[in-house]
């Protein structure tokens, strides 16, 4: 199912048929064309992981189909050029419009395979550099000792076992991406690609776009790549979900009911061999039940749905958090060194974090970058977080006689508490609704209403 996908091109049917039964035995899938027609219509077809292109073919020559490729920007893995009559000239040509190596006919078996193999390694490397950084700031393995967080990672080594659509939820910060990663590294597929996009910022290049993203384009014969392309045979994470709209979403559906897929503009099926993982920061059934998510989406997608906790949930772990983004951060970014003291860390577990692991780790850098001493101080951890001055009152109608007498931070979260509060009973305790009557995005809104200890549940009829 993950094999890796390698096509052939060359107009003699006895090397077709031996390099694809050689190659098949070592476990790669493999497609043939015997010219350069053919070998357009199947790259259209399917993004390869290698080709191997013969270069003197009736018609349109291999040189010339490799440039076609380069100046259309689909050249999208390694190109191995063969040739029975090969010069130096000709390697050369070849090599400086993107093919990766030259080998000659009669073809050695065992040369092919290791060009092959190194070639298909060194795609993979350069995808690996390509998002380094980005994979590196986020740890393959949810960081914490608590029994939380070890249910977590028993659960992800039961996911990993079957191939299945994961649907993940939990507040912006708490790791989703990083419990997919995780999965990810466990599964058959870990040496695929794991391919994520989050759809809160691809939505803001218009329909049209965000379905070329998705699902690619073909336009006058030139192909854009879409994340299908780019994760078939490995995992596609699309971050908050709901994102979509409704025309990405009906396109979607259709995709994983009929598992293929057709790129806009396009008219020929592809089959789709990924696992989907998704993520959401609040519950996607209010969606459906407001008409603005696909029911029928829904449910596929919520084959195994994993709720990520509040680093709040799991405070215990917070000590654990900080030292191992003080290790991350000296180690990779190059910060100084800095103890956080106990003092400090007991302070920092009790924080309520709404803004959970991915504010506690800005927070570690803040630390690293502005401090001075080698330790980190109680007083240094309180002023980097801001300590938090208690809400006067849970319900509204018990504001102080004068706001104006609070510090600024305290009176303007003791009117946005009350605010919250009062909307809330206009809205019978739809977040939905408040959503639109605040003109605040959802995300946003959890997360402000979690921090000033408002709970809808209590508002609704």
């Amino acid at each position: 199912m993950t094999a890796q996908y390698i096509m052939v091109v060359d107009d003699e049917p006895d090397i077709r048929q031996l390099v694809s039964e050689i190659l098949e035995d070592e476990g790669y899938r493999v497609v043939t064309a015997e010219n350069a027609a053919k070998a357009k219509e199947l790259h259209r077809s399917r993004k390869p992981d290698l080709v191997l292109l013969d270069i003197w073919m009736p018609g349109q020559d291999g040189i010339s189909l490799l440039k076609e490729w380069r100046e259309n920007d689909t050249l999208c893995c390694p190109v191995i050029m063969m040739s029975g009559h090969g010069t130096i000239e000709t390697a050369v040509e070849a090599t400086k419009l993107g093919a990766q190596d030259f080998i000659e006919k009669p073809l050695s078996m065992a040369k092919m395979l290791l060009t092959i193999s190194n070639a298909l390694r060194a795609s993979q490397l350069e995808k690996e550099n390509r998002g380094l950084r980005k994979q590196i700031s986020n740890s393959l393995e949810p960081v914490g000792s608590s029994q939380t967080m070890q249910r977590l990672r028993e659960q992800a080594k039961r996911i990993a076992q079957h191939d299945t659509r994961v649907l993940l939820y939990g507040e912006p910060g708490v790791g989703k991406e990083t419990f997919a990663r995780h999965i990810h590294a466990l599964s058959s597929r870990k040496n695929r690609p794991f391919v994520r996009t989050a759809l809160s910022s691809s939505k803001n290049t218009g329909h049209a776009s965000l379905n070329s993203v998705l699902f690619g384009r073909e336009d006058l014969g030139k192909i854009q790549y879409g994340l299908l392309d780019e994760a078939n045979g490995g995992v596609l994470f699309l971050a908050e979900i709901f994102e979509l709209d409704h025309d990405a979403q009906s396109r979607l559906l259709n995709a994983l009911k009929e598992n293929r897929y057709m790129r806009i503009g396009g008219n020929d099926w592809i089959d789709m061999d990924i696992t989907l993982m998704v993520s959401s920061s609040h519950d996607l059934q209010d969606d459906v039940k407001g008409g603005k998510f696909n029911e029928e989406l829904y449910y596929l997608l919520n084959v195994v749905p994993v709720m990520i906790p509040t680093l709040h949930e799991h405070p215990e772990d917070v000590p654990e958090l900080l030292n191992h983004y003080v290790d991350m951060l000296t180690a990779q970014e190059g910060l100084p060194y800095r103890h956080i003291s106990l003092a400090a860390q007991n302070f920092l577990r009790n924080h309520t974090w709404p803004g959970n692991i991915r504010e506690l780790r800005n927070l570690v850098q803040r630390l690293l970058i502005l401090g001075t001493e080698t330790e980190v101080s109680l007083d240094e951890a309180e002023e980097a977080v801001g300590a938090r001055i208690p809400l006067f009152s849970q319900e509204i109608g018990q504001i102080p006689e004068s706001l104006f007498d609070l510090p600024l931070r305290q009176a303007r979260e003791q009117f946005e508490h009350d605010y919250l509060i009062y909307q809330l009973k206009q809205a019978d305790g739809n977040v939905s609704k408040l959503a639109d009557q605040v003109k605040m995005e959802r995300t946003h809104l959890y997360r402000k209403m979690r921090s000033l200890n408002v709970d809808p549940k209590k508002y609704g009829r």
